[in-house]
């Protein structure tokens, strides 16, 4: 079992602690704010015209990997009294979803039966995921992340269908007239395979079709339309779609370009101090999803455990489910802050391992009372602080779950090419940004500057575009550099037009 030691018990105590540890910075504060009763703080979720807390529970850690006198459902109940309003599970957590079916019993959330509150049920937001990326046709195609819940011949729907009948219904197949889910995520999207599997059919969605993606299913199931001819009685069974990575933010950023039509609503995505020792999220795909006003969900915290006791893998059982609440090394109230101070993030989801009528030793006490910040309830003098001491655990090794490929880069997809008699175009798609935002893109013509375009997040497949006029010249090397805000530049080979 693992240990159950506390390491910030009080407002006192965790205000000693973060200023031996982390020297100069003023958490409290600035955010830490108990709340008393079930009234949590709440943000704005995207574009959804959603308040959500802060605090959202997770699907994994007891929820999952239960230890032997851990309730896993008693979890769910007192995150409910607590005034918790964003619930994650999925259908690659094993009983998670059954988990939350008989918490939902106790709750009179079940359509149908007999004093169903349907008045809690609309005040929650609850989110489930599915791994699959066809909703039709042959599974196994080169590159593609696309994990079976053991199930044979499973596609998008089944899970989805799968999800209904764990929570709402029998667990065999059924599930009541009136259940539905808030979003659905198209989880752990990694590789270019991955985004063209579930973008499938999306454009000219055909039932003849010999496979059809996950995206353009689901939008029929939201919809109550049969495009696809896979929603044969119309259902509508969910109210948003969405998706999750922590790996590739390129890849992220990739998928949400594609979305043409306004579909994906809602990103959860991997944000921790140690983000940056990576191929970061939060100067990459974070932005762009802000700009199309996608609601964001942070994960991975505490790196999945990683930043505590955990090794630095994917958790299995029970055994890796941490029990303790915070670390001598860095206050879990810092990496919390962290990541909600994060901009564009709304709600964090965080698994807990234990709960307890002693606060001091209920993680999802402490947790729920670090969530209580404001979007600017950190410095960016704090942030770095945190930064420099969660890059100290594990030697900044927590994110195994990340990309370790980072830095500053060159433009992507340059081209060059004639526009009119005298004139040249030069396109290119985003840069990816190292530790700092990327803040414009310079224009070179044979080594003299000849423009500077300002950076914004690429929301679609349209590029950056520079015009140059040529008159009186016959040859041309150009290169396009990109400069972060502290003026780190990275810069394409160069390109020749004669």
């Amino acid at each position: 079992m693992k240990s159950k030691t506390n390491y910030s018990i009080s407002r006192r105590k965790f205000l000693k602690s973060s200023v031996s540890v982390v020297t100069g910075m003023s958490l409290l504060p600035s955010f830490y704010h108990c709340t008393s009763g079930p009234k949590l703080m709440t943000r704005s979720f995207g574009r959804l015209n959603r308040e959500v807390t802060t605090f959202g529970l997770g699907g994994q850690a007891s929820i999952q990997w239960t230890p032997g006198d851990v309730d896993p459902v008693a979890v769910i109940l007192k995150a409910f009294d607590k005034g918790v309003n964003y619930f994650d599970t999925s259908n690659l957590y094993g009983p998670s979803q059954m988990n939350y079916g008989k918490a939902f019993r106790k709750l009179d959330l079940i359509p149908g039966q007999a004093g169903y509150n349907e008045v809690l049920r609309r005040s929650i937001f609850l989110t489930s995921k599915t791994h699959l990326r066809w909703a039709k046709g042959e599974k196994e195609m080169e590159g593609l992340n696309n994990w079976t819940n053991g199930e044979a011949g499973s596609h998008t729907i089944n899970d989805l269908k799968r999800s209904l009948t764990q929570i709402y219904g029998d667990g065999k197949g059924s599930y009541p007239e009136g259940a539905y889910l808030d979003m659905v995520l198209i989880h752990s999207v990694t590789s270019p395979a991955d985004v063209d599997a579930i973008y499938e059919g999306i454009d000219n969605t055909d039932p003849r079709a010999e496979r059809i993606g996950a995206l353009a299913a689901l939008r029929d199931y939201r919809d109550g339309t049969n495009l696809t001819g896979l929603n044969p009685k119309e259902e509508r069974l969910i109210k948003h779609i969405g998706f999750s990575g922590h790996y590739n933010a390129g890849v992220m950023m990739d998928l949400i370009r594609r979305d043409e039509y306004g579909i994906i609503d809602g990103m959860l995505v991997a944000i921790n101090a140690n983000d940056k020792l990576n191929f970061n999220m939060q100067h990459n795909v974070i932005p762009v999803a802000m700009a199309k006003n996608i609601g964001l969900i942070g994960m991975k915290v505490f790196a999945d455990g990683a930043m505590y006791t955990k090794e630095a893998h994917w958790s299995g059982e029970p055994a890796d489910v941490v029990r303790q609440v915070g670390s001598k090394e860095i206050p879990f109230q810092s990496l919390i802050g962290y990541s909600l101070t994060t901009p564009g993030i709304s709600t964090v989801i965080i698994g807990i391992g234990q709960i307890s009528d002693d606060p001091a030793q209920c993680q999802l006490s402490q947790n729920i009372s670090a969530s209580q910040i404001r979007i600017a309830g950190l410095s960016e003098t704090d942030r770095e602080e945190i930064e420099k001491v969660a890059g100290k655990i594990k030697e900044g090794k927590t994110n195994y779950f990340q990309k370790d490929e980072g830095g500053l880069t060159a433009v992507q997809n340059s081209l060059v090419k004639k526009e009119g008699e005298n004139k040249i175009q030069l396109t290119w798609d985003t840069a990816y940004a190292g530790n700092y935002p990327i803040e414009k893109y310079e224009v070179w013509r044979n080594n003299e500057k000849l423009g500077v375009v300002m950076h914004k997040p690429q929301t679609s497949l349209a590029p950056f575009v520079y015009h140059d006029n040529i008159m009186g010249m016959d040859k041309f090397e150009y290169k396009v550099v990109t400069v972060d805000t502290k003026n780190n530049k990275a810069e394409t080979e160069t390109m020749v037009w004669s």
